[in-house]
């Protein structure tokens, strides 16, 4: 043992003048318990054996038996016990001889970490009582059968959230006699949505089985005019990813007396999902190049990237902000604090976080990407998990915003959160984490200014509308779209969404305000534009629209970009260029179609088919602009996935895979992965190439473990085609 102490003390920071401990932040670690603990000098004749003893421990921990099913744990893949804080649980001791509650006297005890304490909650002594309080430790005997005896065990509903070591002690008159130590005793505690006394507390029986229990979910993508949706499986039951979550609050050096408080929980995770500063778990790349790693679109859930992680150490290649949000949900699911995966369309990435999107015009109307730096993200996910946060005042508990993409420093690190949703609603953002970056990305404004010769800066246009539009989470119980826009911010234009701003600012957001820029919108004269729908390697048009409401006949010089951009709104480049002078009839309407043709765009065609089109007109008469911008993105042929054979748990299973390549041009090097949590653990195929209208089968077999309704989730991937995912709900039959 010594020589293992002595590695541990390299890594340990040396001991200064402030703490006796060394910091105890692993879970992973443990210290040595004796088996005898003398209370001084040992007489020659005594024998251990003499007095009571501990034989066997049954923790009845199997998935069927009681523990696990009044705790909700009993799809946890793990031959632990996993208990919930704050409820009872029942364990078995066998003595070498009946128990003699006067004459006898053992208790239990719980570490957990290597430098256990009992102030610091690390070491947990249980006494046996007459009766149990809620929510606080304690155990009592209910059951005695010969050498057995029946222990109902209380823990305290804010207790450390983690793994636990279990010994029994047992008092002689020359010192305490211990079990030795036993893994098969390891006892998990995690969070309680269940129980009223737990931070996370959730009251809504429904809302439970969806936010902890529920194993997959939808991530909804595409943009604000065209919502596209796919499955993503979260896996927090799968074998070893408790453990690998646990290992996240390791890697991210939560001190272990922390660990029962889910505010600071999900802001280390919030920090320790992205790999910007801290290795954490997930690398980002929005560049579109994703060699030597598995591009964002090609992932189908999280359970391979968190045991990668777990194995490696090493940062995972790569993701993108629904990756993030996918596995972050996993992590909080896993622990069990209700969390719900969201995406925001139209969201701001504000760099300044001054409350408004800067887009700076050249001469001809067109956008200067030199020196705009904001972007508009066609969407954003992020999470939500549900908490009590006694650090604000009363009415800022329930959900609250976490994101783990790595957007901003927080406090001089890469995370987000948790922000309380109310507090944004209602302009809020004094209170703790990163409500004002939050607030940005649901509230800015879009100002397209533009720099005369002389100087000044002239304000063509201000957007109020375009950003956080439309914000979604998937319905409770089914695959639908909830829409809870209403929960970030009030009706655009009401009073009370005045009043929020106004408090907003007032709590120190900056908004610049519009008086020293001139700005004079042109009134009379209405521009909008539609994209037509269009699928993947077709031509589609663009109709622009005018609508003159004054007498006078104007002429409009109107200028349209169409560009690739990346989902987060950045533009990789300009791939059409098209100008024309429209003539505006007094009290008239007019409208004119741009084809976009696919030989323009599929050479450089990004892995979310995103187009983003800028529309400009300079009515001539007067001099003054209209603009409008609109992402779109294209319609992508999905999978089609089949099933043969009973569908029985335990027995073997036929899966198929279809794909039909739509394209005008042969796919090389193309990766299919397929998984279903309960169903079969992910496979992956590569196919050399899939020429023109030709069709892919790839069948797997498998042996479904659980029963009951089951997703099967694919995903194809290649360079030409990116974010290709097919889905199948699967109703597995008890054997």
């Amino acid at each position: 043992m010594s020589e293992t102490t002595n590695t541990n003390k390299e890594k340990k920071p040396p001991l200064n003048g402030r703490r006796a401990l060394p910091p105890n932040n692993s879970n992973d670690e443990e210290n040595e318990v004796p088996e005898m603990e003398a209370f001084g000098l040992i007489p020659r004749g005594f024998n251990p054996k003499d007095y009571l003893h501990v034989v066997d421990i049954n923790m009845f921990k199997e998935p069927h038996e009681i523990n696990k099913q009044q705790h909700h744990t009993d799809k946890y893949y793990s031959p632990k016990l996993i208990v919930r804080r704050g409820q009872t649980f029942q364990i078995q001791i066998d003595f070498n001889r009946p128990y003699k509650p006067g004459m006898d006297q053992f208790w239990l005890e719980y570490l957990i970490g290597r430098y256990p304490q009992q102030n610091k909650g690390t070491y947990i002594p249980v006494l046996v009582g007459d009766v149990l309080k809620p929510g606080e430790w304690g155990a009592k005997i209910t059951h005695k059968e010969s050498n057995s005896i029946r222990l109902s065990i209380m823990s305290s509903a804010t207790c450390i959230v983690g793994k636990f070591r279990l010994y029994v002690a047992v008092w002689t008159p020359f010192g305490i006699l211990r079990t030795h130590r036993n893994s098969a005793t390891d006892t998990y505690i995690l969070f309680n949505p269940w129980c009223q006394q737990d931070a996370v507390y959730l009251d809504d029986e429904k809302e439970r089985e969806e936010y902890v229990l529920n194993d997959v979910g939808i991530v909804f993508h595409g943009n604000i005019n065209d919502i596209r949706l796919r499955s993503w499986s979260y896996g927090q039951f799968e074998e070893n990813i408790l453990d690998a979550c646990l290992f996240l609050m390791d890697k991210a050096e939560l001190e272990l007396s922390g660990r029962g408080n889910p505010i600071k929980i999900c802001r280390v995770a919030s920090a320790v999902i992205n790999s910007r500063d801290d290795n954490g778990v997930i690398a980002g790349s929005w560049d579109n190049t994703y060699t030597y790693g598995v591009a964002p679109s090609a992932w189908t859930g999280s359970v391979d990237i968190l045991l990668e992680y777990y194995s490696s150490k090493q940062p995972v290649r790569y993701g993108q902000c629904w990756v993030f949000a996918g596995v972050f949900n996993t992590f909080l699911r896993c622990l069990g604090i209700p969390a719900r995966l969201i995406t925001n369309y139209s969201s701001a990435h504000d760099n300044n976080a001054n409350l408004q999107l800067d887009f700076f015009l050249d001469d001809e109307g067109k956008v200067d990407t030199k020196i705009t730096k904001d972007s508009v993200w066609n969407y954003h996910c992020w999470n939500e998990a549900w908490m009590t946060r006694p650090d604000l005042p009363v009415g800022f508990g329930g959900w609250q915003v976490v994101d783990g993409t790595p957007q901003e420093t927080s406090d001089g690190m890469y995370r987000c959160g948790p922000a309380s949703v109310q507090a944004i609603k209602h302009g809020h953002v004094c209170f703790q984490f990163d409500a004002p970056f939050v607030y940005a990305e649901v509230n800015s404004d879009i100002v397209y200014s533009r720099r005369e010769k002389n100087g000044t800066q002239v304000i063509e246009k201000i957007d109020t509308t375009h950003v956080g539009q439309l914000i979604v989470t998937k319905e409770v119980g089914r695959d639908g779209m909830m829409e809870i826009t209403e929960e970030y911010k009030f009706q655009e234009g009401s009073e009370e969404e005045r009043l929020s701003l106004e408090t907003a600012v007032m709590y120190g957001v900056k908004k610049q305000t519009t008086q020293d820029t001139l700005y004079q919108p042109q009134t009379d004269v209405e521009m909008d534009f539609q994209v037509q729908k269009a699928v993947l390697g077709s031509d589609f048009k663009v109709t622009i629209t005018f609508r003159n409401k004054s007498r006078n006949y104007y002429t409009a010089t109107t200028y349209l970009s169409g560009n690739i951009v990346f989902y987060t709104g950045v533009t990789k480049n300009e791939f059409k260029k098209h100008s024309f002078s429209a003539k505006l009839e007094p009290y008239g309407s007019s409208a004119f179609d741009v084809v976009i043709k696919s030989s323009e765009y599929m050479s450089d065609l990004l892995d979310q088919a995103s187009f983003h089109f800028f529309v400009t007109a300079r009515i001539n008469e007067t001099g003054k602009i209209l603009a409008t911008q609109k992402a779109t993105v294209l319609e992508i042929p999905s999978l089609r996935i089949k099933t043969q054979g009973e569908m029985v748990a335990g027995k073997e299973m036929s899966v198929t895979v279809e794909f039909t390549n739509p394209l005008k041009q042969t796919l090389q090097n193309v990766t299919l992965r397929l998984e279903g949590p309960g169903v079969l653990r992910t496979m992956k195929k590569e196919f050399r190439q899939i020429p023109t209208n030709s069709t892919l089968i790839w069948e797997v077999k498998c042996i479904p473990s659980r029963p009951g309704l089951r997703k099967l989730i694919a995903s194809l991937n290649c360079d030409a085609l990116r974010h290709v995912y097919g889905e199948l709900n699967v109703q597995i039959q008890k054997p």
